[in-house]
């Protein structure tokens, strides 16, 4: 009698895990629509149509946040539209869902070279050298653009820059 209760709280208990556990998406597995929603924003892209492409590839990552390929690219556009500040954040989205991204470790690099942080940079190169025991082209590349440096910017072009940024928040 008293083995009767532990019995079905037990019973229960698994049939209310089992129940949780099949209804559930594997992590690698992302939704249809999420990938339908960013093919369309990768053919705005190449269409050259960057705010279409931004806002499709944007829709895609609110249906399923798990689309690493679209953080990846949404990190190319606002790399092409110089802002490297934005790129580095989506590279960071994209480490969060996979960690030993070498594509994304590179585009972050890249990144933070174009913003001025080399250091930073550098340790991005580390970590792609530990997850490539031989020579990658994610690490080649990263490591020309290291050397290469960060942009050289004329004191009148950032003032011209500024002087844009005053006039847009105005």
């Amino acid at each position: 009698m008293r083995y009767l209760s532990v019995g079905a709280a037990i019973g229960l208990t698994l049939l209310s895990l089992s129940t949780s556990l099949s209804g559930q998406r594997r992590d690698d597995q992302v939704d249809a629509r999420s990938v339908a929603l960013f093919e369309k924003g990768k053919a705005a892209r190449a269409a050259g149509n960057l705010a279409a492409a931004t806002d499709l590839i944007e829709t895609a990552l609110v249906v399923d946040p798990r689309n690493r390929a679209a953080y990846l690219t949404l990190a190319e556009i606002a790399r092409a539209q110089n802002l490297p500040g934005k790129a580095i954040r989506l590279y960071r989205e994209a480490l969060t869902v996979e960690p030993n991204d070498v594509a994304a470790l590179q585009g972050q690099g890249e990144a933070m070279v174009q913003k001025g942080a080399v250091e930073r940079a550098r340790e991005n190169l580390a970590r792609i050298q530990k997850l490539c025991p031989k020579t990658c082209a994610e690490g080649t590349q990263l490591a020309a653009v290291i050397a290469k440096g960060p942009p050289i910017v004329s004191a009148a072009a950032q003032v011209a820059k500024q002087d844009a940024q005053e006039k847009g928040n105005n």
